[in-house]
């Protein structure tokens, strides 16, 4: 199967929502909440679920939506939902044609709130199930890094479609990586289709701009690899990322940024390696955190696996419960990458 809709709907509900997060951004006020696990929720974050799942109930109806936030918290703060509703309505592709095949504006407060609630499947192996993460790095947009709007299309526990949509990221795909999100040219879409390889092309305001196919970096020398590691330490272990480095001769200092950016990022060959190494024992990744830049990475030439070499297993509810970490790298030094994870974690 092609997949053609599927990637055209995704990449447009996607590019919608970035104009919704890009105001946001900007704005000073985001309207935070605090989530039950003291996670920071905003009304970008809310805004973009409700637009992306509506365009994807337009289209496909019958499909279940594994989405980051519901809407309970909003149906007791009023104001804060008037403020969705408000930007929501103001997010509108410049393409008539493209913003038609979303379905156009979500009518009221009401349509809104039910939308943002339909991201409520528990996932797993049977039919298709979209993974959604509506602002991927919270506390990256919150603090003026990288974000993403991500979004992934599972059928029966696979990954198929894959799609981020990354505001601050340099446009040019030979930029090199970097953390900053100052300056022009910045907004890019990455994609992948399961067998048909990954593209980048320009966020847009309308109709989607042409895509150019993208690639991992080959990797001849290990020791000149860049490391892409997460902003926070609660995320991933940096003390046990700088012995991986060591071992592997890497001196180069590691880019920490938030989001599945870095997924994009390596994806292209801005970077090389990127590690997300576990905390404590307990932890479980979300779905949304990695199905569409583990699809991207692949489809790009690249091999992602857990700590322990295992692919990751998407179809087993919300979480990675059967994962521990993420190792992404060119599949040609991907084994030798996690030689040495497994000497370290091994070691602990």
């Amino acid at each position: 199967m092609s997949y053609t809709q599927e990637l055209d709907i995704a990449l447009l509900a996607v590019q919608r929502a970035t104009l919704l997060t890009h105001k946001v951004f900007h704005n000073n006020a985001k309207g935070t909440l605090s989530k039950d696990d003291h996670s920071p929720v905003t009304i970008g974050d809310f805004g973009a679920q409700a637009l992306i799942i509506s365009a994807l109930r337009h289209n496909f109806p019958n499909d279940e939506i594994v989405g980051e936030e519901e809407a309970s918290s909003l149906r007791d703060n009023p104001s804060l939902a008037e403020q969705i509703f408000a930007l929501v309505k103001e997010s509108k592709l410049d393409d008539s044609s493209a913003e038609g095949q979303l379905g156009g504006p979500i009518k009221d407060l009401d349509a809104i709130l039910a939308a943002i609630d339909a991201g409520n499947s528990s996932g797993g192996s049977k039919g298709r199930i979209w993974a959604l993460d509506p602002v991927d790095g919270t506390k990256g947009f919150l603090r003026g890094g990288q974000y993403a709007v991500c979004l992934a299309l599972m059928v029966d526990g696979d990954v198929k479609v894959g799609v981020l949509g990354c505001p601050n990221l340099p446009i040019d795909d030979a930029a090199p990586i970097s953390a900053d999100v100052g300056g022009e040219g910045k907004g890019v879409l990455f994609s992948a289709v399961q067998g048909q390889g990954a593209t980048s092309r320009p966020l847009t305001r309308g109709a989607l701009a042409s895509a150019k196919t993208i690639t991992m970096k080959e990797v001849d020398d290990i020791t000149q690899a860049t490391f892409c590691e997460s902003v926070e330490a609660g995320h991933s272990s940096h003390g046990d990322q700088a012995e991986i480095a060591k071992r592997l001769g890497i001196t180069r200092e590691s880019v920490r940024m938030d989001s599945q950016a870095k997924y994009g990022s390596i994806a292209r060959g801005a970077g090389e390696l990127y590690l997300r190494l576990p905390v404590r024992k307990d932890y479980e990744e979300k779905i949304w955190d990695h199905a569409a830049g583990d699809l991207i990475v692949r489809e790009a030439g690249g091999d992602v696996t857990d700590a322990e070499g295992k692919r990751l297993d998407f179809s087993i509810g919300r979480t990675l419960k059967r994962n521990k970490g993420v190792v992404a790298a060119p599949r040609a030094v991907h084994g030798k990458v996690l030689e040495v994870v497994k000497e370290v974690l091994g070691n602990k």
